[in-house]
């Protein structure tokens, strides 16, 4: 009989890992090459890998799965130096043409000695130009650093070291698009965008300081795979439909606000130009 629930208890234990998903042990058993696979290379035996873009080409990886809800976790070091022009993206993708829900970490290159920009935006529905711009208040080029994706049915949250940098509230109740019908792939690139990326375009690259150089490690995803059981998604039970993660803590909260008011440089709500009247879920609030 004991042998019985001992037993039990380890299938109940793998069919929950088959369900959400797990910390991959090298990159590519959860990840493939999807462009230039010669600007990829391994490296600390798969669990590191190093993106490199210079004249002849950018490149990019996806996951070898879609997720439905969850979170996703890289540790990312940026281009150090003079990485004007350049954009380094990680983000969540449906890969569909017309209806599109995306998730975007965009971390947009900088002349030698100005703050590194990250841009998040967020694509429901079709429905997407909702930028916001942080000067991170570090050196990003100087070490790895945690940048996360959560996404749950409560909100998306963005965090980069654990401090929430952009919330994006589920009002749909209001009429307003959420990421909710689609699965997402998980995608990182690296590629030359000198004409927007730094400045507006103003700065363009410097091929000269070619080739540059982006590392990646400890992958995390942890989500509803699909394929995989149809009720996943909404199981209540899954760890980030908790109470815990339906709403920023109150230190979490001190922490957006401190972002917003310190280095926030860019946000779409306030841009009177492009939305004389703010949309609707600019009032959603945190």
């Amino acid at each position: 009989m004991v042998h019985t629930a001992v037993l039990s208890v380890i299938f109940s234990f793998l069919a929950l890992v088959a369900l959400v998903g797990a910390r991959p042990a090298t990159f590519l058993q959860d990840f493939r090459i999807t462009w230039a696979d010669t600007h990829i290379k391994q490296l600390q035996g798969g669990t590191a890998i190093q993106l490199k873009l210079d004249p002849s080409s950018g490149c990019g990886f996806a996951s070898n799965k879609q997720y439905h809800y969850g979170r996703v976790s890289m540790k990312i070091k940026l281009i150090p130096g003079d990485s004007a022009g350049t954009v380094t993206a990680f983000y969540l993708n449906s890969d569909t043409d017309t209806v599109r829900d995306e998730l975007d970490f965009e971390f947009l290159g900088n002349r030698s000695g100005q703050p590194y920009t990250v841009q998040t935006n967020v694509y429901a529905h079709g429905k997407g130009d909702r930028e916001q711009r942080v000067n991170l208040w570090f050196d990003p080029a100087a070490d790895y650093h945690t940048y996360t994706i959560l996404w749950n049915h409560y909100h998306v949250v963005f965090s980069v070291d654990n401090v929430p940098v952009r919330v994006f509230k589920n009002t749909e109740r209001r009429g307003i698009p959420y990421p909710t019908l689609q699965p997402m792939g998980v995608y990182s690139t690296l590629w030359e965008a000198d004409d927007w990326a730094t400045r507006g375009g103003l700065e363009k690259i410097d091929w000269g300081k070619a080739p540059f150089y982006a590392y990646y490690k400890d992958f995390d995803i942890e989500g509803c795979a699909v394929p995989g059981p149809a009720n996943c998604a909404s199981n209540p039970n899954n760890w980030w439909e908790g109470p815990a993660y339906r709403q920023l803590s109150p230190e979490q909260a001190r922490l957006y606000r401190w972002v917003r008011t310190n280095h926030m440089i860019y946000d779409y709500c306030t841009d009177k130009s492009r939305y004389p009247v703010p949309p609707p879920e600019c009032w959603a609030g945190i």
